[in-house]
Formats: structure tokens, sequence, C-alpha cells
């Protein structure tokens, strides 16, 4: 992925008005995050725990969305498998992250819903770059290559159930 900018990451978002777009949190961190490593840039909101959002490139341009997520813990003994990178993570890891539609339909209410590493680092689980706590990724038979190629598949599989 390219490094992008504040205001790069601002224009992106679909799901959400442009006000709402110039007032979320940006990571302050944007010159040093690894733009090689990642498949999106995605980043919890620290003023609200239950908010994440992310960015990716998609066709000819960007495209951001605001998440939600429940802020309730799970207990430590339950596994679950992110549905993007397939990382299992113990407790709170996967969460279920919602996105208000684009257009009239989000306007309406509508949303969607993907399980997601609750931290959105799934570009770094797949490149081994970073190890899930507690967690674990299965040992596949495909290559990195592979799997990020089936990553980046499922994450715009749910982008396009933005627009449907």
């Amino acid at each position: 992925m390219r490094a992008l900018t504040e205001q790069d990451i601002r224009n992106s978002f679909v799901n959400c008005s442009k006000g709402e777009a110039k007032r979320l949190a940006i990571p302050r961190d944007l010159a040093e995050r690894p733009w090689d490593d990642l498949d999106f840039l995605g980043w919890r909101d620290p003023g609200a725990p239950d908010r994440s959002y992310l960015v990716t490139e998609r066709g000819d341009g960007l495209v951001g969305v605001t998440l939600r997520f429940p802020s309730s813990r799970r207990g430590f003994l339950h596994r679950s498998m992110c549905s993007l990178c397939l990382t299992t993570h113990p407790g709170n890891g996967v969460s279920l992250m919602t996105a208000r539609k684009a257009g009239a339909a989000g306007r309406e209410g509508n949303s969607v819903g993907v399980y997601m590493c609750t931290d959105l680092a799934c570009s770094l689980y797949v490149r081994g770059k970073k190890t899930p706590e507690s967690g674990s990724r299965m040992e596949e038979s495909l290559t990195t290559e592979e799997q990020i190629a089936r990553t980046t598949g499922h994450l715009s599989a749910f982008l396009d159930k933005l627009y449907a």
C-alpha cells in the first residue's frame, strides 16, 4: 500500500458524512507505518472504544470505512478466527465489525458486518510480521503471496457489500 496523508484518509470515507470524516481521529504515526507490509490501514479510535476505521486502495482510488464493534469483553477461554486473514485469537481478539452501507441504504440504517482482528493488523499477521497474543495462525500450504491475495479478496468481498 502507498503511504497516505491525513487528507487522503479524510477524503476516502464512503459511509459517513464529510463532517464526520473531518472530525474523526487520524493516527499521528502515519510516517512510521510499515506501508509496504499493509494491504489496508486500520486503526481504533482512541476517544471512542467502539469505533475503528479502515482505508484501502481499491480500483482507481481509496475507500475508507467507519466500523463499529461491541465494546464488551468476552472470556479468554473463547477463541475466534478472523474471516479476513484466518488468524485465531482468544477472548476479544476478533470482533464483529459492522459498517453502515454507503449511500441511501446506509442513511436508512442498513449495515454489513465481518469478523476481523480487533487490532486490524491482518496484513502483519499474514506476513508473519506480528504474532497474535496467545493465538495462532494455521499452518498452510499456500505461499505468503497467496495468503495475501486471499485476505485482500475477503476484504474486497466485504467492501462490495457496502454498495449492494
